[in-house]
C-alpha cells in the first residue's frame, strides 16, 4: 500500500514547501502534547471508573453523566490526535514532486477544518463533563455539615471524584491544544 514517490524539495513551489513544513511541525506538536494529555486522561478516567464501579462501595450520585461526558472527551481526543497525525502525513504527500500527485489546497483545508470541528466538539463534551462534575463535587461538599462526623463516607468528597475532574480537565487542555495548532495551521496555509 506504500507507494514510492519521488520527493525532491529542491523543485517544490516555496508556497507548498512552506505548506508542508508547517504542517508537519505544527502537526507533530500538536500530535505529542494531545497524546501526553489524553494518555494521563485516560489512564485517570480508568483508575477512577474502575474503583466507583468496580467496588461495592457507594458511589457519588450523579456522577454518572460526568464520566460519561469525560469518556466522550476522550473518545473525541483520539480522533483529535488522528487528525494531528494526518497533518503530518498530508505534508509528506506535498513533498512530492508531480504536483499531480500532491493534495490539493482545498483538500488539505478540509481535512485541517474537520480536526477543528472534532476537537471543538470533543472540548464541548469535557466542559460538560467538567461542568457536571464540579456542580456534583461542590453540592457534596456543601451537604456535610461542619463539625459533625458523619459515618456514611459517600457524602464526603474523595479522591476518586478528583481524579475525574482532573482527567477531565486534562482533555480540556488536550483539546485546547489541538484547537490552537488547528486554528494556526488555518491561518498559516491560507495565507
Amino acid at each position: 500500500m506504500s507507494e514510492n514517490y519521488d520527493i525532491t524539495p529542491r523543485t517544490l513551489p516555496s508556497n507548498v514547501q512552506r505548506a508542508s513544513s508547517i504542517l508537519k511541525r505544527i502537526g507533530r506538536i500538536g500530535f505529542w502534547l494531545q497524546i501526553v494529555l489524553g494518555v494521563i486522561s485516560a489512564v485517570l478516567l480508568l483508575i477512577a471508573s474502575a474503583s466507583l464501579f468496580g467496588s461495592g462501595r457507594q458511589r457519588t450520585q450523579g456522577i454518572e453523566i460526568g464520566i460519561l461526558c469525560a469518556l466522550l472527551g476522550v473518545v473525541l481526543l483520539g480522533a483529535g490526535i488522528y487528525f494531528s497525525w494526518r497533518y503530518t502525513q498530508i505534508a509528506k504527500l506535498m513533498q512530492v514532486s508531480d504536483s499531480g500527485s500532491r493534495p490539493r489546497k482545498a483538500e488539505t483545508l478540509q481535512v485541517i477544518r474537520y480536526g477543528l470541528i472534532v476537537n471543538l466538539v470533543g472540548m464541548l463534551f469535557a466542559i460538560l463533563g467538567a461542568e457536571a462534575l464540579a456542580g456534583i463535587v461542590l453540592v457534596k461538599s456543601l451537604n456535610v455539615p461542619q463539625g459533625v462526623f458523619n459515618q456514611d463516607f459517600s457524602k464526603f468528597v474523595n479522591s476518586v471524584d478528583l481524579l475525574i475532574v482532573q482527567a477531565n480537565t486534562n482533555t480540556i487542555a488536550a483539546h485546547f491544544t489541538g484547537i490552537v495548532s488547528t486554528l494556526w495551521l488555518l491561518e498559516r496555509i491560507t495565507k
